[in-house]
């Protein structure tokens, strides 16, 4: 059961080892600005620092190997030149008073041969294309079928999030959240309509769920567990990802994952694209029982509905993707009550400073 508190955004929250000033976090969301390598540079440094004031930053999903490559202009850490970018960021951001967490990524089967080393195919759970197509750097294609995992392959791909861990502790990062959702890797193990394996990672759900426990393992034998985070999306149907019964899987993997004692769990609201492509909507307060760590929940909130969301005890802190975009300084904003920039879309994927890191601040910063 949920119950009352009297925080709010604003109160000052507990998550692993770290104190943080607010519960207002940047969620992590694809950008597509990193250089030639996959390596994120000054420009990304000064993006993230201009939103050092959330109580925690995780950034955009970063590919733990050129296996999970999957969208072009995507940072990775896998090489000694993307762990030195990412100290640029990790440096700007802790000299600015912030938190921040690398996302750990790996597409599977949302790549494209030509992303892959030697034209490849994508690997997944199971040889099952999803519909729709892929950013290529020729432009969309048609997903391609992937290439199932073979059973002994499993513990190398595993190895990939703890190298990946490894990495970006040397990055200088304060934590790590492994990227559960979307219908990328880790969630092609979990969800039914892209897992149809007849081996210890296929079948009932305990087996599904076996990839993402022992990545979690993986990733806290690096960091310890209260420095790992993981994101799940319950509702989604993006990345066309599903489940005969989400409500089931869910609630044993976030049962399961109450054995690590982790940093946070982050969980997804369903969006109007999940309900409209037939996603079961399913709450977020729904798993609050199942889970006994720190929850942040996404998806939808504003001023009103995260302090709602904190006071009911539904969730510990809330996270914010398109608001953060578009507003550097949005725990201000939002402590006024003031009025909130709104997003360039046509500039959230590629490009330039523009609709990166040009958005107003309410008062003048010296962050360049």
């Amino acid at each position: 059961m949920s119950e009352l508190t009297n925080a709010d955004l604003f109160s000052p929250v507990q998550l692993g080892p770290y104190t943080l000033a607010n519960r207002i976090v940047m969620a992590p969301m694809t950008r597509n600005r990193s250089s030639e390598g996959n390596v994120p540079t000054q420009l990304n440094a000064t993006y993230y620092a201009q939103r050092a004031t959330a109580g925690l930053i995780v950034t955009e999903g970063s590919q733990v190997s050129p296996q999970g490559f999957g969208y072009p202009g995507t940072p990775g850490i896998h090489t000694s030149e993307q762990i030195a970018g990412w100290r640029l960021v990790t440096d700007a951001v802790h000299s600015a008073g912030g938190r921040i967490f690398l996302q750990l990524w790996h597409t599977g089967r949302i790549s494209h041969p030509s992303l892959q080393l030697d034209g490849g195919l994508p690997v997944a759970p199971s040889a099952i294309a999803p519909a729709g197509n892929v950013s290529t750097y020729t432009g969309s294609q048609p997903f391609v079928t992937p290439r199932a995992l073979e059973t002994e392959e499993i513990p190398g791909v595993v190895e990939q999030f703890r190298q990946g861990a490894k990495n970006a502790l040397e990055a200088g990062f304060d934590g790590v959240e492994i990227h559960g959702a979307f219908g990328y890797l880790i969630d092609q193990f979990l969800q039914d309509g892209a897992n149809q394996r007849t081996d210890d990672y296929g079948g009932s759900i305990e087996n599904r769920a076996r990839f993402l426990l022992e990545v979690t393992e993986a990733v806290c034998s690096v960091w310890g567990a209260n420095r790992v985070g993981i994101k799940l999306s319950p509702s989604n149907t993006f990345n066309d990802i599903h489940d005969t019964d989400p409500k089931a899987l869910f609630s044993y993997a976030i049962t399961a994952l109450n054995s690590f004692d982790l940093g946070y769990l982050h969980l997804m609201e369903a969006s109007a694209a999940d309900i409209r492509h037939g996603g079961k909507a399913i709450p977020v307060a729904d798993f609050r029982p199942f889970y006994s760590g720190t929850l942040i929940a996404n998806g939808g909130y504003n001023r009103e509905k995260g302090d709602a969301a904190i006071a009911k005890g539904d969730a510990d802190l809330v996270s914010f993707g398109v608001l953060f975009l578009a507003n550097p300084d949005l725990p201000e904003r939002l402590r006024l009550n003031t009025a909130l920039n709104q997003a360039d879309r046509s500039t959230f994927y590629g490009g330039d400073e523009k609709g990166y890191t040009d958005y107003p601040f309410l008062h003048s910063t010296t962050i360049v």
